[in-house]
């Protein structure tokens, strides 16, 4: 009797559902007299071998006890040489960071068979699920994979040129990666997408910058996770599509359009997000918990002013000052950026006063570990002079504020009230000098059904960079646009340029802006 010669199949699982494993490998499971497999394998996949096959758990897994290399290799020579039939099932391609070397080279020098069986990488499917590009004709012409399991082993140098990286293995070592970009002159408003078990019904997106990436997943196991850094994240909100189990989708479970109009009241509304760069997504974020889809446009660029000057010499003599003004988070940003760089910190206030206009701007100042005497009422800075606490007349202010196209009607109210007002710049407002391809290709194809405004500036900025980046104009037709504002100042610009305003906040914050499309979209969303 002649004995059966055994075989051991190298084979890719895939990113995890059994969707995506090839038609050789399932064949192959179907005949599997041995699995071997490693930890990130999916469960479902388990089902498709024999009920007879020997299962062998080898999974490395951090921190905890795992069989060893060497182990796993004498497993596969043995039950290959005892005549079976092995399938050695890793994660994504055997040949992407698999470590199938080893393996290869014990069955080679034990005169053991063997094949290998390709897999879809991770790599590549992740970005895919996520509705990230890795290559485009603009924002990124190649790109590179990596593990981060050993950052201090990798050229950095030549990592930080490259338009776009993928890294697999890297939740555990994130900030260092972020840490090393910057360091080579990556630009902390770099795009940058967490995906955590892709491909699969739990898989989760993170988005957001290097500058803020960290803030978002404070606190969260990034096992197993893709992380796709580059200009392409920014293509997501745009080529992102809905993915819909088939085995669900049955008239008995489609909701009809009611039930899913009152629990996300802006689904199938695009809403295009004028905002500063580097700024936070929470806007975004609360349109998207209501069902829209997002595109966001910066259209506002924040930096330090032409010169430092007169904010270094109210700073010097803050003790001359009965009340500090703050209408922005740039503002409170900037002025504590500059009190730090001269060497000096909160307790130079403690004579002072301290107001602030909006929640937010309130928040900010939180974050160093001061709360306001006064928040006028509106959130406007309108309000702050007809509702200021105590007598103006005879009262030093101080004014830190953007360097051009400020609050002159508050300076006049306040002055005229008998109150002294020093203004300085703390920062300066730019316009962008592009504009995101997601963002130029939903004004183009008509697909924007609401632009969202924040602030004055950006309705200028947005319409410089419309003027700028389309030689054509009627390509850009808003008619049939919604024109939305966080509030009256806003509005009175959204009137001089647009001719219209559609929508304003009744609480001019971005929650209140939210409330108001969303009201808006009740009544018919429609002009």
């Amino acid at each position: 009797m002649t004995k059966q010669q055994g075989k051991v199949y190298l084979v890719g699982a895939g990113p995890g559902d059994v969707a995506y494993l090839t038609v050789k490998a399932y064949h192959l499971l179907a005949v599997a007299e041995v699995l071997v497999y490693d930890a990130l394998v999916d469960e479902q996949l388990l089902n498709c071998v024999p009920a007879h096959c020997l299962r062998l758990d080898v999974g490395k897994r951090g921190g905890k006890q795992s069989t060893t290399q060497g182990e796993i290799n004498k497993l596969l020579v043995q039950h290959c040489q005892a005549g079976q039939q092995v399938v050695r099932l890793k994660s994504g391609d055997p040949f992407i960071f698999g470590r199938c070397t080893s393996e290869i080279e014990a069955l080679k020098a034990a005169g053991c068979e063997f094949e290998v069986i390709p897999g879809i990488s991770s790599a590549l499917a992740a970005p895919l699920f996520a509705g990230i590009p890795l290559t485009d004709a603009a924002m990124s012409r190649c790109f590179a994979v990596f593990t981060a399991h050993e950052p201090d082993t990798l050229d950095w140098e030549a990592l930080s040129r490259l338009e776009t990286l993928v890294i697999l293995m890297g939740g555990q070592h994130l900030p260092e990666i972020i840490h090393q970009l910057l360091r080579r002159k990556r630009s902390r408003l770099t795009p940058i997408a967490i995906i955590r078990w892709a491909g699969t019904p739990n898989q989760q997106v993170w988005t957001g910058q290097l500058n803020n990436i960290l803030e978002k997943i404070t606190g969260l196991s990034l096992s197993p996770v893709v992380i796709v850094i580059g200009e392409v994240v920014r293509l997501r909100q745009y080529l992102q599509s809905e993915k819909i189990n088939s085995e669900d989708f049955t008239t008995a479970t489609i909701p009809s359009l009611t039930t899913m109009s009152n629990h996300l009241p802006l689904a199938g509304k695009t809403i295009l997000v004028t905002r500063s760069v580097g700024q936070s997504s929470e806007f975004s974020d609360r349109l998207q918990a209501v069902g829209a889809k997002v595109i966001e446009m910066p259209a506002l660029e924040i930096g330090p002013p032409s010169s430092w000057a007169d904010l270094d010499h109210a700073i010097a003599s803050l003790s001359d000052f009965d009340w500090l003004i703050l209408t922005s988070t740039n503002g409170v940003e900037y002025f504590f950026a500059r009190l730090t760089a001269l060497g000096k910190d909160s307790r130079a206030l403690a004579n002072v006063k301290i107001a602030v206009v909006g929640e937010k701007t309130a928040q900010s100042l939180k974050q160093q570990a001061l709360k306001p005497d006064f928040i006028p009422p509106n959130f406007v800075a309108d309000s702050l002079v007809e509702h200021f606490p105590e007598t103006l007349s005879g009262k030093k202010i101080l004014f830190p504020r953007v360097e051009t196209g400020g609050r002159e009607i508050l300076v006049k109210e306040l002055t005229a009230k008998g109150a002294e007002v020093i203004e300085v710049a703390a920062y300066q407002s730019c316009c962008p000098s592009g504009i995101p391809e997601s963002a130029k290709l939903a004004l183009q194809n008509h697909q924007a059904d609401i632009i969202t405004f924040a602030s004055s500036k950006t309705v200028q900025f947005f319409c410089q960079i419309i003027d700028r980046t389309f030689a054509n104009h009627a390509v850009i037709n808003l008619q049939d646009v919604c024109i939305a504002s966080i509030g009256p100042q806003t509005s009175k610009t959204c009137q001089a340029l647009f001719g219209r305003v559609d929508v304003e906040a009744e609480e001019y914050t971005l929650e209140g802006l939210t409330q108001a499309l969303v009201k808006w979209a009740a009544g018919s969303g429609e002009f």
